[in-house]
């Protein structure tokens, strides 16, 4: 079979529309199948790592282009015309296209896929349903969502949203994300090497990942601190992540006085990343909205609890893991302070019924299979 996958974003960026082509190519191509991909530039780094398949890249839209009326319609009937000429023939090549979250790219690919008599498979990831208002009677995230074979939904709580919305549930599954192979259960003496190469010497480490933007909540965390450094002097917070904000929380660091407390590390590759997770006592995801938080999968499958806000993918998280994640009200910093020290106070690493369940259902290997039974179910369609 010929897939391809459309995304707005593939490895270096982190986001979870990255990864999870990223790992279903790999699994694909290892079971015999072509792979191939229709995406952007990467946004935050340069440079892109070996994929499993050709890649076809399509420049991003000009944020700071000017923005009257006209020039916008003239920018994007161009930058409609660009996908059309450059992701077409690689569509026409596929015997099935997996498209990824939403915007201009996914809705043009699925119109071309449509064109083509190719069928298609639809993921959801998070932001596409919450802040979904239907824009026309024709609505072209909608026709996407209503023509696909198949659509999988990165939580229950997304997928619910969905079908408020208006959206068709008939063909809608819920398929969690993977769990990268390289996020392995730490012990103290891993957990004890990673921090040496980390150069971290406290005794209490908190990590968070997560893009710096207004939805990662990251201010309230910074507020917290305080409480947490009067309670336990001797922690340490690493921020991984990069974005708009970085400048502001670093000064509000600063005016809190705990900036000696708090390393900025930026953007740190995934492969990486498992040097944190396996450092880390806690994880704290202090998100105003999130889908479900991937990173607090990753951090558990790490062997390091969470403590998370009452977002639908915080409660969703706290169900299905629900020994080893606390949850906490949103822009709380109070509640995250009492939380994480209370944590703190009788540290432990996380339950071996949560190592079990991810390694049973949420290694790539085993959320790749659910997929390739939705390709096959989907050219039968």
């Amino acid at each position: 079979m010929r897939i391809c996958h459309v995304t707005p974003h593939l490895p270096p960026d982190q986001s979870a529309n990255a990864l999870l082509p990223f790992h279903l190519g790999c699994s694909a191509r290892e079971a015999g199948h072509e792979v191939a991909y229709v995406s952007h530039p990467p946004q935050f780094a340069s440079g892109m790592p070996e994929l499993p398949g050709p890649v076809t890249l399509i420049p991003r839209r000009d944020r700071a282009a000017p923005a009257s009326w006209p020039e916008r319609k003239a920018r994007s009937a161009w930058r409609a015309f660009q996908i059309v000429r450059r992701a077409e023939p690689q569509l026409r090549r596929s015997d099935l296209v997996h498209l990824h979250s939403n915007g201009l790219l996914i809705e043009i690919s699925s119109w071309l896929a449509r064109r083509h008599r190719t069928p298609t498979l639809l993921t959801i990831y998070g932001t596409e349903i919450w802040h979904y208002k239907r824009r026309t009677p024709y609505d072209p995230f909608a026709k996407a969502h209503n023509a696909a074979a198949e659509v999988t939904y990165y939580s229950e709580r997304l997928r619910e949203r969905a079908a408020e919305q208006g959206l068709r549930q008939d063909r809608a599954i819920v398929v969690y994300p993977p769990v990268a192979d390289s996020f392995t259960w730490s012990d103290s003496e891993r957990r004890r090497q990673a921090r040496a190469s980390l150069g971290l010497r406290t005794r209490h480490v908190l990590l968070n990942v997560k893009r710096l933007h207004p939805v990662g909540g990251h201010r309230h965390l910074i507020d917290a601190m305080p409480a947490v450094v009067r309670a336990q002097s001797d922690v340490q917070l690493l921020i991984c992540g990069e974005g708009p904000l970085r400048h502001e929380l670093e000064a509000l660091a600063r005016q809190r006085g705990v900036d000696r407390h708090i390393r900025f590390e930026g953007l740190v590759d995934n492969t990486a990343l498992a040097t944190y997770y396996a450092a880390a006592d806690l994880f704290v995801l202090p998100s105003v909205l999130e889908s479900l938080g991937v990173v607090s999968i990753e951090a558990l499958a790490s062997g390091t609890p969470v403590v998370t806000t009452d977002t639908a993918g915080g409660l969703e998280v706290a169900e299905l893991f629900r020994d080893d994640v606390t949850v906490v009200p949103r822009e709380d910093p109070t509640a995250l302070a009492h939380a994480i020290v209370a944590f703190l106070d009788a540290k432990r690493p996380a339950s071996a019924a949560t190592r079990a369940y991810i390694d049973r259902e949420l290694r790539p290997d085993a959320v790749a299979r659910r997929f390739l039974t939705l390709y096959e179910r989907a050219k039968c369609l």
